[in-house]
């Protein structure tokens, strides 16, 4: 059944536009202007991590647990054919997109956090498959992070298409920040680029390069879990966590550093310092960090004329103060910040779907469409 909830708290957060990092909230607005309400299409789900729509508006959802859910007709369907899951930590089923000709080829492509390969534990892997009833068959592994670790943090991972028909992935340090990331060699820490068949495209950055591993598009990237294109511009932009502050919003660049650990506006979490600099030359500046931490989780970029006064703003899932953050943007400089869906509970994946609308997923709350007040 579809719950129907409206919202009466909006809070606008301001600050100079020539900081690029968030200042203090510094006026709640009266609840008459709200401009939206929430219904909950999909209930009852713990750790909605992915999700997307197919092209007779059902949806599959995956659960971090290591669920694929088909949601249709008001049912909950799971598929089976799924590879092994490493659940463990932040690792488990993770994200979903399909095929850019997903009409025509019947491909979906998903991340998971996998035990196969080089040593014990587990690392991130891509996988496409066909969906055939409720099983899912072809399943073909395109990309699998190495080594294996037991560590449970930074598995990323979030997969989007470019205009070019590109598969991009990101991949988490795993925990092993002073090798991972800013090492070509090493898998981790990475947003990654290859062909929908998994090949590597030959005008990757480092596909020369001896050793390198040739996937890597650009580096330097600490936990990316949200990944989306441009709507305009068809350029990749994604955010990631930092530390103790220090959570970024980036649009990636061919073979391009984004600084991390050597360059970063966070600390650790014990309240000591790992760096002293927050540029160098050679690494990239992120578009917007946020300081505190927000734990952002999920990314769309808004273009549908159901949302007027929102088109070409930002909206971030915050899964540590448990709102959806929209982003106001000009000349590609975050100008106001608001918080949307206060208190629903941890968000973990937000998308605009193809009827238009902004759904986004709720730990322990479900699948929760956003709906215009007329």
């Amino acid at each position: 059944m579809k719950q129907l909830i409206t919202f009466s708290a909006l809070v606008l957060v301001s600050f100079s536009s020539c900081s690029q990092q968030s200042k203090t909230i510094v006026k709640a607005e009266d609840p008459k202007t709200i401009n939206y309400t929430t219904e909950i299409v999909v209930p009852d789900l713990d750790i909605p991590w992915g999700m997307v729509f197919l092209p007779d508006e059902s949806i599959l959802i995956t659960e971090k647990s290591g669920k694929l859910i088909h949601f249709k007709d008001g049912k909950k369907t799971s598929i089976e054919g799924l590879p092994e899951i490493y659940v463990r930590g932040q690792g488990g089923f993770l994200d979903i997109e399909l095929h850019p000709d997903y009409k025509t080829n019947g491909w979906l492509y998903f991340s998971y956090a996998s035990a196969q390969g080089e040593g014990n534990g587990g690392n991130t892997a891509i996988m496409r498959a066909k969906l055939k009833g409720n099983q899912l068959v072809e399943n073909q592994l395109l990309y699998k992070a190495s080594p294996n670790t037991k560590k449970g943090q930074h598995f990323g991972s979030r997969l989007e298409f470019d205009n070019d028909g590109y598969l991009y992935f990101s991949v988490g340090d795993r925990g092993n920040r002073d090798e991972n990331p800013q090492d070509i060699n090493r898998d981790n820490g990475k947003i990654y680029r290859i062909n929908d068949d998994g090949s590597i495209p030959k005008d990757n950055p480092f596909i020369h390069k001896p050793n390198a591993k040739p996937a890597i598009y650009s580096y330097g990237h600490r936990n990316p879990q949200g990944m989306t294109k441009h709507p305009l511009t068809g350029k990749i932009w994604t955010h990631e966590h930092g530390p103790k502050g220090g959570d970024e919003i980036n649009i990636i660049k061919k073979g391009k550093n984004y600084g991390w650990p050597k360059i970063s506006y966070g600390i650790n979490y014990s309240g000591t310092s790992f760096t002293d600099h927050t540029s160098l030359p050679n690494m990239e500046q992120p578009l917007f960090y946020w300081t505190p931490s927000i734990a952002p989780s999920g990314f769309a970029i808004v273009s549908s004329d159901k949302y007027p006064t929102w088109k070409g703003d930002l909206l971030v899932g915050s899964l540590k103060f448990q709102y959806l953050e929209r982003l106001i943007l000009k000349n590609n400089q975050v100008i106001k910040r608001e918080k949307l869906l206060e208190g629903m509970g941890r968000v973990r994946s937000v998308i605009q779907a193809p009827d238009g609308y902004i759904y986004v997923g709720i730990e322990n709350v479900g699948i929760v469409k956003i709906i215009p007040k007329q």
